[in-house]
């Protein structure tokens, strides 16, 4: 099921809106739907991130090959 959301946006972000979405080959609104997307798993991602790291750091888990380590 879809629901409406209404935005208003300033003329120029508008029509920037328009020319990325031509340049992707999409509509304004499938543009806005993967903009929107992406900044809530950006968001997921720092937030597990914030939890995640520090309880690595307490395990010995610092870098890259500390990780390769443990799964290898």
């Amino acid at each position: 099921m879809r629901d409406t959301l209404t935005i208003s946006l300033p003329g120029k972000l508008r029509r920037d809106l328009a020319k990325m979405a031509r340049v992707e080959g999409v509509t304004s609104s499938e543009y806005v739907r993967r903009a929107v997307k992406a900044d809530i798993f950006r968001r997921a991602m720092r937030a597990a991130r914030l939890e995640l790291v520090p309880q690595a750091r307490a395990s010995g888990i610092f870098t890259d090959e500390d990780v390769f380590k443990i799964v290898s």
